[in-house]
């Protein structure tokens, strides 16, 4: 079907023009949401989408556009660069405002995000970015600030049935089909949540059933399918089941295991720097103290990667998987904010001890910020002993050195310096 006559996947000959046919994503685009007042009202901003793929990013953006009336225009991050979003600008100037819709836009570098700011800031665009990353890390914080960020979720089952069964009863071609689903469980877990690809596997699967009545079962999906895809989507299910066994055989110390997971990404076309940035995370989440030098290497690695890029770089993530996965492991880093967060939650904005309060005013002075202060500088070992916590936490233990020659260090000279003030 799709590969004849040039005619478009299913996902994109299903794709919906109105709101009231978007598939998903009630908590934004539901009655009262921001979001739905938004179109609504046909005022819309400049935001971003932050979702996993094949949610319904790029449809939604085009329902703003045609909603609010508004010309649409879209680049992809990944094919264009500052010349196409300079065109685009002088087009949208022409006609007084358009919708500017750019997918993956974490892959634009500063210079190229820099560029939309002007015409952002002046009203000429409306820009929709579509991200897969944290927009935090990948969005310069100039661009991110006049941006709403909204979070997408991945489809429920409930959606994914319902995107099939919308295209059962509405396409031109799939509806002269008599097809009967009696097990969905192999064209979900292939989809990965992903809408996209779960419509365009059911149109693989129907199209590769012979003529007749079409029953759809798992063993047939799965047989279909391992002969027509690969074994490797950097955008479906197996990006996240390969990046979760990557982290894992770092995390388990098998150096053998995980630089073969990195060999299945860099095979896939992975972006290095997405792997680079895990490992960076990687290095503090679970080695943490008891090796310093991980976050120093798998940092440097992320640098040679952004500098270099592929083929080279796989050499220099291959150095720092091997090393990370070699390393001794600790979490104790990790868990020392994550419990540190719970207290703050618990116990709320406790005050600060008066004597390491900052003074930089008479008036502070006056009344007592920063009496009694210790420099520890000027004590034997440069080190005194005086309380730092809020009165309320005085004494809590909130980091453990974990049990390794490091932190076994780290450990004897907390132990020195404050008995047993804190159990170490």
């Amino acid at each position: 079907m799709n590969n004849k006559s040039g005619t478009p996947p299913l996902a994109e000959r299903m794709r919906p023009q109105r709101l009231e046919d978007y598939v998903g994503q009630e908590h934004l685009v539901g009655a009262g949401s921001v979001l739905r007042n938004m179109i609504d009202q046909k005022q819309p901003h400049s935001l971003i989408f932050w979702g996993p793929p094949g949610i319904g990013k790029t449809t939604l953006a085009q329902i703003i556009a045609h909603e609010s009336g508004l010309p649409f225009f879209s680049l992809s991050a990944i094919e264009s660069g500052v010349k196409e979003i300079r065109q685009i600008i002088d087009l949208s100037k022409k006609a007084g405002k358009a919708l500017l819709f750019i997918d993956e836009i974490h892959r634009f570098n500063k210079a190229q995000q820099d560029s939309l700011l002007g015409a952002v800031e002046r009203g000429y665009i409306v820009l929709i970015g579509a991200t897969t990353e944290n927009p935090s890390f990948e969005v310069i914080s100039a661009l991110l600030s006049r941006c709403q960020v909204y979070i997408l979720k991945p489809f429920t089952v409930d959606d994914l049935k319902q995107l099939v069964q919308r295209a059962i009863a509405q396409d031109e071609l799939i509806t002269q089909m008599d097809i009967h689903i009696e097990e969905w469980e192999a064209l979900l877990q292939l989809s990965g949540g992903d809408g996209r690809r779960m419509l365009n596997l059911f149109e693989i699967v129907v199209t590769a059933l012979p003529e007749g009545t079409k029953v759809i079962t798992n063993e047939k999906v799965q047989s279909i399918i391992q002969k027509k895809m690969a074994l490797y989507d950097k955008t479906g299910e197996q990006h996240y089941d390969i990046i979760s066994a990557f982290i894992k055989s770092m995390r388990g110390s098998d150096p053998n295991a995980a630089v073969y997971y990195l060999a299945r990404m860099i095979e896939g076309g992975e972006d290095p720097k997405f792997i680079a940035r895990r490992m960076v995370i990687f290095a503090s989440e679970d080695i943490g103290n008891a090796n310093p030098n991980a976050l120093l290497l798998a940092t440097s690695c992320f640098s040679a990667v952004e500098m270099i890029g592929y083929p080279e770089c796989r050499i220099i993530l291959s150095q720092a998987v091997t090393y990370l996965a070699s390393s001794v492991k600790s979490n104790a880093s990790y868990e020392a904010i994550n419990m540190a967060q719970a207290i703050v939650r618990q116990t709320g904005d406790l005050s600060v001890p008066l004597h390491i309060r900052n003074a930089p005013t008479k008036l502070m002075k006056d009344i007592g910020y920063g009496d009694n202060y210790k420099y520890a500088h000027s004590f034997e070992g440069h080190f005194v002993e005086q309380e730092f916590l809020p009165e309320a936490l005085a004494g809590t233990k909130i980091y453990d050195p974990g049990p390794n020659p490091s932190e076994d260090k780290l450990r004897a000279y907390l132990r020195q310096c404050w008995k047993e003030k804190y159990g170490y």
